[in-house]
């Protein structure tokens, strides 16, 4: 069985020896890039099934590499590595498709299971299943065969991660969602985590499908408890 192949995207030279040695260890294969430029010939030699990705480098910083693959179709999986703690940086990369947000300094074992939670939903498709093929909700078309959505006949463009989440509130239609129960069922995080992650892809759901994002109608926050989708 051919083992998952890993690209690390980091200028410092320690850091990214370091998880390379690690992943390495914990069963993957693993490569470095000190930067986007040498990243994207690295990965003409070799496509990564999961790229770790520093946002501040040299010549080509990580959400201009982030940006430049999304814009060209590469959905491959991305966990972005990052000293900046700031909402705004969290927030640009989850627009740009990243899968997941990590902060440096990190514990290695919490940085295995994201690895190994983005990977394993990159294989395996969400299984809670819809009834109907197309599902509707005020202005916004869910066609889950095709994994595409629209809103008043308009393209929305989702990430993996962001349909993933739609995929699961619309199959539970009402229901009171805890952002654990949502790490784990959606992430596949069975005990580590962000519930933070969980409100930004949320904020990033209303952004895209609500009227007024503001006030939403259909993504409910339920206080002291998580979020209830609404039909």
């Amino acid at each position: 069985m051919t083992k998952p192949f890993i690209l690390i995207v980091e200028d410092n030279e320690a850091i990214a020896t370091g998880l390379a040695m690690n992943l390495r260890l914990e069963g993957f294969e693993s490569a470095c890039a000190a930067n986007g430029e040498d990243a994207l010939a690295a990965m003409q030699q070799r496509a990564p099934d999961l790229i770790l990705l520093d946002i501040s480098m040299p010549r080509k910083d990580g959400l201009s590499l982030l940006s430049e693959l999304r814009e060209q179709g590469d959905h491959t999986p991305v966990i972005v590595v990052s000293a900046r703690h700031s909402e705004y940086d969290k927030v640009a990369a989850l627009r740009l498709g990243a899968d997941d947000y990590v902060t440096k300094p990190f514990a290695l074992a919490e940085l295995m299971a994201r690895v190994d939670a983005v990977l394993r939903r990159a294989t395996q498709p969400a299984t809670a299943p819809i009834p109907e093929p197309i599902c509707r909700f005020g202005a916004v078309v869910l066609h889950t065969e095709t994994r595409t959505v629209t809103q008043s006949g308009e393209p929305v463009k989702l990430t993996h991660l962001e349909f993933e989440l739609l995929h699961f509130f619309v199959s539970n239609p009402s229901k009171v969602l805890s952002r654990r129960e949502l790490l784990r069922e959606v992430w596949g995080m069975r005990s580590s985590g962000s519930q933070r992650t969980v409100d930004n892809f949320v904020a990033q759901l209303r952004s895209k499908l609500e009227t007024d994002p503001e006030n939403p109608r259909h993504f409910i926050t339920v206080r002291g408890s998580g979020y209830r989708f609404d039909p």
